[in-house]
């Protein structure tokens, strides 16, 4: 049976992380440059009660964000707001503009977003121990 994971650890092809030991307060954790992702980026934000982001926009990436704790809504350049409890996702495109924000008096909102362009690269996962043959994805 594997050990939980409270702190950081490191292995050949893999690293894993609890979110308290990316950092402390509000603000960012940089999950992509602790765990060495290259591939997207990616970061756990921590928004103080009654906090907002900073509204923007992007150039080329699309993001996702997960709510882990707390109430987060989203304000989008169209006026809209949504809120999403633990568990929420939400799928955002590059020029979209948006505004994260927390609405709660009381609570710490913990979400993380990942971002990146480029594209699906297709399915391209293969049982342990079995060769990938062409056409596979």
């Amino acid at each position: 049976m594997g050990e939980e994971v409270h702190g950081k650890v490191e292995g050949d092809g893999y690293a894993l992380a609890s979110i308290d030991a990316l950092g402390e307060g509000p603000g960012f954790r940089k999950v992509r440059r602790e765990l060495g992702v290259t591939a997207f980026g990616v970061n756990v934000v921590v928004l103080p009660p009654r906090t907002d982001g900073r509204r923007h926009y992007h150039e080329r990436q699309e993001e996702l964000y997960f709510v882990h704790r707390g109430m987060l809504e989203l304000e989008f350049g169209d006026g809209t707001r949504h809120r999403l409890g633990p568990g929420g996702l939400a799928r955002v495109d590059a020029h979209t503009v948006r505004l994260q924000r927390n609405p709660s008096d009381l609570e710490d909102v913990v979400y993380l977003c990942a971002g990146g362009a480029g594209g699906y690269v297709g399915r391209d996962g293969h049982p342990a121990g079995e060769a990938a043959t062409p056409g596979d994805a």
